[in-house]
């Protein structure tokens, strides 16, 4: 199954039950929407969260309305509000809403809104493989180690060793490999080399000065003569 045909799961969520019933109705019509649930209050959509995609939900409503409930999740899934009231735009969009619905829906306008929300899907599972495949694989100890590019602090260069920091673990992976042949299959524009023996993950850059940049978790490395024109 590729991207394209891949079903949405959503969640419907009104307090008003012809209104939820309309969301039901709009969301039976779209091929590549699937409804998980269809819940009365934000509180019961909760529990339906688990495997969900995105969900189209009301903003006035009791007890919890949509936009708090959608800013009180640590990890929300894409979002369409829909209200009456259209002062709520500029917020909805402040909270990364894929669209953002006037009631009353016309059929039309739904459908827009669940095309974006099929583009927007389409784009996050391309970025997420991409992350994936930005990942390279070292020989240490007679093992083959994949280490994900995102992982890396910064490399320092040992004549034909090169240590490898990470962020996710406290000893550098040690590897025969040259530094400028592990520059060249590090992703692009990532990653900088500050001096002979020392490639920077750019992200990792917390301060620098003119002769050595400090990263994000205070460990101090020097600047070298040549690269500084580049890292400035």
């Amino acid at each position: 199954m590729t991207d394209e045909t891949k079903p949405l799961r959503v969640l419907a969520v009104d307090d008003e039950p012809l209104a939820l019933r309309q969301l039901e109705l709009y969301i039976s019509r779209i091929p590549y929407l699937t409804l998980v649930a269809a819940c009365h209050s934000a509180h019961e959509a909760r529990e339906h969260l688990a495997g969900c995609d995105a969900i189209f939900t009301d903003i006035n409503m009791p007890d919890l309305s949509g936009m708090d409930f959608i800013k009180g999740l640590d990890h929300p899934p894409l979002v369409v509000f829909t209200t009456a009231y259209a002062d709520y735009a500029v917020e909805g969009f402040r909270v990364n809403a894929v669209d953002y619905l006037l009631k009353p829906l016309s059929f039309q306008d739904f459908e827009k809104a669940a095309g974006r929300l099929r583009e927007r899907m389409i784009q996050q599972d391309a970025a997420g493989k991409a992350a994936h495949s930005r990942a390279l694989f070292f020989k240490s100890d007679y093992h083959l180690v994949k280490v994900a590019a995102d992982d890396i602090l910064y490399i320092q260069g040992m004549g034909e060793y090169i240590k490898i920091y990470r962020r996710s673990e406290d000893l550098p992976l040690i590897t025969l490999y040259g530094l400028a042949k592990v520059l060249s299959e590090l992703p692009a524009g990532d990653f900088i080399q500050i001096h002979r023996s020392y490639i920077v993950a750019r992200s990792a850059i917390g301060k620098r000065s003119r002769t050595e940049v400090i990263l994000t978790n205070g460990q101090k490395l020097p600047i070298g003569s040549t690269f500084k024109k580049g890292l400035l």
